[in-house]
Order: C-alpha cells, then structure tokens, then sequence
C-alpha cells in the first residue's frame, strides 16, 4: 500500500519558536516602532478569546522593550484570513500574521523568510517536517504556530450499551456502527463533510486507504483508484447504510459533530484535543485509539497546523524577530497549548509537555506526531483547492452522487490551479 508523503510531523512538536536578528527599538533610533499582528480567534467565548492570551503576552513584552509597541487584534476563523487578505490588497499589510495558510504571499514575494527573521536557535527548534511544511521552494516562509493530530473518539457508555469494541479496521468500524444503530444512537459515526472542514474529514479517510491529496512529486491525485475506493466504501457501506446520522455528511460541520458528541448522541467521531475538555465538561465517558484503516489501524492520521508569517511592507525586520523569539519562549508556547489543548511545534516545549503529568491527556496525541501528515500547504494552489473539496465532496456520498464523478471533477480543477501557479 502506497503512502503518500504531504508533510510528515516530526516525533515531537511544540508552539512556533522565532527570534530576533537585531534588538528593539527603530532601525533609525527616530522613536517608538509599532507593529501590527492579526492573529485568529482560537477561544469558544469571550472569556477564553485569544485576545487575552495576546494581551497578557504584549504587555509583559513591552515592559521590557519600551521601544517597541504591539498591536494585536484578534478575528474569529471565519474573518481572519479575509481581513490578512484584504490589506494586503489595500497595499497596507500587517507586520504579522497568524492564520491557516502562507504559501500565496509567499509566492508573491511578501514575507520575509524564516531566516530573515529568525535567530538560529528559534528556528532549529522547530519541528523539521513542520518546517518543511512551511516551504515554497525550498525556502521557509511559514512559521508553525499552533499543531494537532485527530483520533477516533468513542462513547464507552455507547459501546457497552451496544456490545462492541473500538475498531482497527473499516470493516470493524462499519459492524460497530451498525451495532450502535441498533441500539438507537442518533449517530452511530458522524461524518462531517460540510464546508467547514470537510477536507480535514476527507484526508483523514485518503490517509486510510494509504493514499492522500498528492502523489510523490506532490502533483494533485484526487482521484486515484484509492481515493475512489475510500469515497465508494463511505457512501455504500456507510452512509449509504444510514449509519451516519439524520444530516446527510454534505451538511454536518464539524461544531456540529462536536456538539453532538457532547450530548451523548454520537457513538464515534475522529476529534482533536480541544473536544476532550468539552465532552469531559459534559460528563461523557469517552476513549481514544488511532483512526482505522481499510485493513487495518491507519499507517498515518492527519497532522494540523496554523502559521505565524511575516510581511516585509514595513521594514521592521529586526524588532518581528526579537518579538517572536520571546512568542515562541517555552513559557509562552506551553502556556497557549495549555490553554487552547493544542500541541507544541517546537522540540523543546514538546518534550516539556510529554514529561509533564498535567498533560498525560495529550500524551495520546502527542504520539500520534511521528505517524501524521499534513496537507500540501506549500501549494500556493492549496487555499482554493481546499475550498473547493469543502464545497464538493459531500455530494460524493450522496444518494446520488458519484465518488468517481466528483472526485474527477475536483482532480481537473486542483490540477488547472496547480498548473497555472
């Protein structure tokens, strides 16, 4: 079985570390520099919103770099990436960014490299694969921010209920969810293929099949015989089954998932570390094993990062990179993972995590790093391909979808994208 390689995480991962060529203070001394950063929204609420943890961490920056103002503002997912994009376009791009993806304004030759910015020690912290994720030709660009890998959730009381165990295989995991029909679970296995992160579910389900987005030159392979494979096995013996749930796969997001899962009604799901504190929250016994895979437990799992990168409009070079060295301090890396349950993307505040009994319940997750792979984020192409596959594929399983038809619909446009880059 072939696998493909998109990005493979390292064995261990921490929060993104960055430092500093030169120190504070303007490169002329004519007075204060401010810089700007537009970071996403990783909090449920206002009392846990990241402008908190931005706010606490620019103020005790300051202290000591009087120099230096940090002006933070924090958008939710859904407006992050259109705000970056939007002054950008306006000519008047923030001094940083953390958001989903790069590889656009590095191509069009906006960002400082890694290593324009970046001290030695900062940079060498980081993950390779996460690093090497962050490349467009072969130069760094992307600076992880924030990692995670998914596993496959279960409800223990669900599957005691229904006599049956976490499945290795496909075959094991479609019995065991007919077993959990039967006993009356609203979701025996919930499939989230709706446009807010279907291909997140979908690349995990590729991975399965020993398969992905790419081939091993990364030109896009959609629709593989493998691929077609996985999405005919999903819609005939799965939703085809009606072991899914009353929303069809091409309408359930993943929040709603999630939400479902907490309120007991879901038997299986795959999940990443944040949906731990909220099933706990609500009192459901969960457990969690590695995603099945067509003939067995999945070789790979899907490896998730966000990016930190920085534009070169403004010419503070030197004051960016002292502000991320102290961003991507241990105490500052653990202290966001802490509070949003994500992973590290730097070696040593992973190996801080994994040493610490407060983290055991990302102990799980954090072993999955060496088996995961991310998506092709180092295609300029990736952002629009994406949205597509988020739009598209939930019509594959449909009752009257085709896995090959839409699959090849998706593949011919994917490739148009890539070769007009």
């Amino acid at each position: 079985m072939q696998r493909r390689v998109t990005g493979l995480i390292a064995v261990v991962s921490a929060l993104s570390a960055t430092a500093a060529l030169g120190g504070c203070g303007s490169s002329a001394g004519d007075g204060p520099v401010t810089l700007r950063l537009l970071a996403a929204d990783y909090g449920n609420s206002q009392a846990n919103s990241s402008q908190k943890y931005w706010d606490k961490l620019t103020k005790a920056y300051e202290a000591d770099h009087p120099d230096v103002d940090v002006e933070v503002s924090v958008y939710s997912w859904n407006d992050v990436d259109a705000k970056v994009k939007s002054m950008v376009a306006a000519g008047d791009p923030p001094d940083l960014a953390q958001i989903g993806a790069y590889a656009d304004y590095a191509a069009d030759g906006l960002l400082y490299r890694a290593d324009d910015v970046l001290s030695i020690d900062t940079q060498s912290d980081f993950v390779t694969q996460l690093s090497a994720a962050g490349q467009v030709n072969q130069s760094q660009y992307g600076m992880p921010f924030a990692s995670s890998t998914r596993l496959l959730f279960y409800n223990k009381d669900l599957f005691a209920d229904a006599g049956v165990t976490p499945p290795k295989t496909w075959g094991q995991l479609a019995s065991a969810a007919a077993a959990l029909k039967a006993q009356g679970v609203r979701y025996p296995y919930a499939l989230p293929l709706g446009p807010e992160e279907a291909q997140a579910e979908t690349m995990m389900w590729l991975l399965g099949n020993g398969a992905g987005y790419t081939d091993e030159v990364g030109s896009y392979d959609i629709d593989s015989e493998q691929n077609v494979e996985t999405f005919t096995w999903l819609k005939d013996k799965l939703v085809g089954k009606g072991l899914t749930g009353p929303v069809a796969p091409g309408k359930l997001n993943r929040a709603q998932a999630f939400a479902a899962f907490t309120r007991g009604e879901v038997g299986m799901l795959n999940g990443h570390p944040t949906l731990m504190k909220a099933a706990a929250e609500k009192g459901v016994k969960f457990g969690m094993v590695p995603m099945p895979g067509v003939d067995g437990r999945s070789e790979t799992t899907l490896g998730v990062a966000d990016w930190m990168m920085a534009f070169k409009k403004s010419g503070h070079r030197e004051q960016i990179g002292d502000f991320l060295d102290y961003v991507y301090s241990d105490k500052n890396v653990l202290e966001f993972s802490h509070e949003y349950d994500l992973l590290p993307v730097t070696t040593s505040a992973s190996e801080a995590m994994a040493a610490d009994a407060d983290d055991a319940d990302l102990l799980d997750f954090l072993e999955e790093l060496p088996n995961a792979e991310l998506p092709p984020v180092g295609q300029t192409s990736w952002a629009r391909v994406s949205a597509d596959i988020k739009q598209e594929i939930g019509t594959a399983v449909s009752s009257t979808g085709s896995p090959a038809g839409v699959l090849g619909h998706l593949q011919r446009g994917a490739a148009a994208r890539q070769n007009a880059e």
